[in-house]
């Protein structure tokens, strides 16, 4: 499907008036969780909480009027706040972060752009499951002990992840009580109120008792820092810094967090995409996400995407189509022009526990089990992912989650399976031969191998390397090659069957070939292989192999017997 052919608001069509509630109370709801959400985050950052509060109301508009999912929700995520804060200098002026921060997400924008125009989309699906798992949950660890300095009304002079940890311990004993209390109360709040009542918006209820917990114990004066001053009004005009040594410095953390803006949002897409309901458009999403950083730029916002859990509690509130979002930012546009004054008495550490609170469900102990219980490899990968993102920092860390899943990839194909067949008794079901179906028919002088999956340049002489051992133990007359799982077979490996056939002729042993699919029975043929293989040992299916040895081979024993 070409998103350039779908027009804007393309889910007003057919929208129906029962509807307008649900999306009206989603809408609201999902305010509730994004509005705290999206100031904590830019805390993460190092920016203003006003910078949140313009994320989750320009993208989020822009969004609602371009892209594909009816519900995606999206605004800042803590992935791309941390990523955001890896690229500002700690010891900047608000002024230069915000002006940093505007020529970045017009850069992840204009990225996102380019990558739709050139229909990119596939890009996503790069980063595997398990990878990205470990991924997430580095970044998880990261933003936490990040956090945790504010939560214990502690300063620490930060640098890598297992410095801030031995600094954090260091600091313990100058822990402020109170402070320590508003955290501890923030979390337990946040927990109890997803345990016992999950429909209520978590963020905005702690968010109100932490504001009126300031004032009526007049926390102020006990050490407790609260956000401040909050510029009352919609959002002014940013001009990003077009300077073309910063945007040689910035396009590495640039294109990370785009790629990472589009992944989230992409995934969440799928997710909550409900049956009935037209699936989300990869292209049309990165030209949606794309113009929704552009705009937000500016406009003073940071990096903008599709969140899982905003978008979790929109569709679960009921949301139906973009209205949802809507309502949202006509919320958060409340916010900006009555709000403010109230929102500038939050205390930071109450903001600095949303964000742990909510980082840690990046991190997935089940996942890491379920990918382990399935596959080791894969669970090491992802391992090798968290260890990138804690050693090496956030955005060296997903350029390792990205190296790491092309490995994978690569190492997959690498070695693909090989393996020999045995034949169901009764049946024309051919599978590997294993000590589980002991039954199975195998026949003297005939080995049938089935390898899987592409055969090509690199992968075949792994190949070969795995079939050799099967042959010179099964010391056959006949090998026949079963190609039904071979989808595709490049130049260098028909030249490496070439040689295998010399070299099995040399030995008194005949290569068939059989189940090649139309492409690859067609690359045969055309190759030098064809010719020496001809109509005879090309045959159509394992059965036609294995009736016309058996056959061959009654053939020979008649022929011995009458010589007899």
């Amino acid at each position: 499907m070409d998103f350039r052919r779908i027009p804007p608001l393309d889910w007003m069509l057919g929208y129906q008036r029962p509807w307008l509630r649900l999306d009206l109370v989603a809408g609201l709801t999902a305010a509730a969780v994004i509005v705290p959400k999206a100031m904590a985050y830019a805390t993460v950052a190092g920016l203003p909480v006003e910078t949140g509060l313009y994320t989750a109301l320009v993208p989020l508009l822009i969004y609602a009027l371009l892209g594909s999912s009816r519900v995606l929700s999206v605004s800042t995520t803590t992935t791309l706040a941390i990523l955001l804060a890896a690229q500002l200098d700690p010891s900047a002026t608000a002024a230069d972060k915000i002006s940093a921060t505007a020529t970045l997400t017009a850069m992840v924008g204009f990225i996102l752009l380019v990558a739709a125009v050139l229909r990119l989309g596939f890009v996503a699906n790069f980063i595997s499951e398990p990878v990205l798992t470990g991924f997430k949950a580095g970044i998880g660890l990261v933003i936490i002990v990040d956090q945790v300095p504010k939560m214990l009304g502690v300063h620490i002079d930060k640098g890598s992840f297992l410095h801030n940890v031995g600094e954090i311990v260091r600091h313990i004993p100058e822990s402020a009580p109170p402070v320590v209390l508003i955290s501890v109360a923030t979390l337990a709040g946040i927990g109890l109120l997803h345990r016992f009542a999950p429909r209520l918006p978590a963020p905005l209820v702690v968010i109100a008792a932490a504001i009126v917990a300031v004032d009526w114990l007049d926390l102020g004066v006990r050490g407790v820092a609260t956000v401040g001053a909050i510029p009352t009004g919609l959002p002014g005009w940013h001009w990003p810094e077009f300077d073309l040594g910063l945007i040689e410095s910035y396009w590495p953390a640039a294109m990370a967090i785009a790629l990472m803006s589009f992944t989230e949002s992409i995934a969440a897409a799928r997710v909550f995409s409900a049956h009935g309901e037209p699936p989300p458009v990869a292209n049309r999403e990165l030209f949606a996400t794309g113009a929704a950083n552009l705009a937000g730029a500016w406009f003073g916002a940071m990096p903008a995407g599709g969140g899982t859990s905003q978008t979790a509690v929109n569709r679960l509130a009921g949301a139906r189509t973009q209205v949802a979002g809507l309502i949202t930012a006509a919320a958060t546009v409340a916010i900006l022009l009555f709000l403010a004054p109230v929102l500038e008495r939050m205390p930071q550490a109450s903001l600095a526990a949303i964000v742990v609170a909510y980082s840690a469900g990046l991190i997935s102990p089940a996942d890491f089990v379920a990918i382990r219980r399935i596959r080791n490899v894969e669970f090491r990968w992802a391992l090798v992912a968290v260890a990138g993102v804690i050693l090496l920092g956030t955005l060296q860390g997903i350029l390792v989650a990205v190296v790491v899943s092309l490995i994978a990839l690569v190492h997959q194909s690498y070695m693909p399976a090989v393996y020999a067949l045995g034949r169901k008794p009764g049946t024309d079901v051919f599978r590997q031969i294993s000590p589980e179906h002991p039954e199975d028919e195998t026949y003297p002088g005939l080995l049938l191998i089935r390898p899987e999956g592409r055969l090509y340049f690199a992968n075949v002489q792994s190949v070969a390397d795995a079939m050799l051992p099967i042959i010179e133990a099964a010391n056959p007359r006949v090998v026949v090659l079963d190609l039904q799982a071979v989808f595709d077979i490049e130049y260098s490996a028909l030249k490496r069957l070439v040689e295998a056939d010399v070299n099995l002729r040399e030995r008194g042993v005949e290569l068939w070939i059989t189940a090649a699919n139309p492409g690859v029975l067609d690359a045969i043929r055309r190759s030098a292989l064809g010719p020496l293989l001809g109509r005879e040992r090309l045959i159509f299916t394992l059965a036609d192999a294995v009736d016309r040895y058996r056959k061959s081979n009654r053939e020979t024993r008649a022929i011995t017997m009458q010589v007899k």
